[in-house]
């Protein structure tokens, strides 16, 4: 763990132990370092990618996550990176965009399923996995005090000056091709499917029922109503007792929870029956090896995967 970010990023009560003025601090150490780095490889003859530092940004719908959005584009900008927000999105989008767009980072504001006070930054690289622990350390020196990278030291951060200081750019089209890829992805129609979706009043509310609408199923939604107070409050995967009992009463096929930044997610059954990570994983599995598109025949898992899972498979 290290000194401000844990394994799900820099996360804190808003304006208590995270505040606006920890967002910009990250902003601008990491505008700066990408924009020396890019500097440094042109130096060496490696090659390098035209152009200012390019870094990515999405937000959950806490109110906090607008002020956080605000000060990390301000940082950035003033460090001469250009910073292109998504806006409301998920963790998982932040990722995919990050990657295929090549980006040089990406940032995600939220805290997850914890509740609306609380909030965070998790720092994505340009392959869309975990910032690495090496760049984290110069994050965390810089918030101490401490500037030192590329083997030198510095007094204090240059602010970019005139035509070099960063644009912002409104990029809601990086989320839309991400729920266009999502939708891709659907092996067969569901049409004639009635699907149940509690979206936690996160940031799946407008991504979750315009991609099953799309696949062709009949999409039910709760908790699609965020106002920056209520993400995750008695909603989502972590209270998944409300969708159990919506889908019963609907008489749907299946229904489907999320967390306030849609990185996790749960399952129920027609009967009201949760179907968790691991249900879901070897449904998935067997499907897929019994036609032929399961990748190298292998299903990957975290270490908190029940061994019942590897003994099925």
């Amino acid at each position: 763990m290290g000194r401000y970010f844990g394994t799900d990023g820099f996360r804190g009560e808003a304006n208590i132990n995270l505040t606006a003025d920890h967002a910009y601090q990250v902003g601008r150490f990491l505008g700066w370092y990408y924009n020396e780095k890019r500097a440094h490889a042109a130096e060496e003859g490696r090659p390098v990618k035209e152009g200012p530092a390019r870094i990515v940004i999405g937000k959950d719908t806490r109110r906090s996550s607008y002020m956080f959005e605000y000060s990390l584009v301000a940082g950035l900008v003033a460090s001469g990176a250009d910073a292109y927000m998504l806006h409301v999105t998920t963790t998982p989008s932040v990722a995919y965009i990050a990657r295929v767009d090549d980006f040089d980072c990406g940032i995600m504001i939220s805290a997850s399923h914890n509740p609306y006070y609380d909030n965070g930054i998790k720092l994505i690289n340009d392959q869309g996995e975990k910032m690495d622990e090496e760049t984290i350390n110069l994050v965390e020196d810089y918030l101490d005090g401490k500037l030192e990278a590329f083997g030198q030291k510095w007094e204090t951060l240059p602010f970019a000056q005139k035509d070099k200081i960063g644009c912002t750019v409104d990029y809601v089209s990086g989320r839309n091709r991400y729920i266009g890829y999502l939708i891709s992805l659907g092996m067969y129609s569901f049409r004639g499917m009635k699907v149940g979706l509690d979206c936690a009043n996160g940031s799946s509310w407008n991504i979750a029922k315009a991609v099953f609408d799309a696949l062709g199923a009949d999409t039910y939604v709760i908790n699609a109503e965020p106002n920056g107070l209520n993400i995750n409050l008695d909603a989502g995967s972590t209270h998944i007792e409300g969708l159990q009992k919506f889908v019963v009463e609907k008489g749907l096929d299946v229904g489907f929870a999320y967390d306030g930044d849609a990185d996790r997610c749960l399952c129920v059954d027609e009967k009201g029956n949760v179907v968790n990570g691991d249900h879901i994983l070897y449904i998935y599995g067997r499907y897929m090896k019994e036609r032929g598109k399961l990748v190298t025949n292998t299903v990957v898992t975290t270490i908190m995967s029940n061994f019942g899972l590897y003994k099925a498979l």
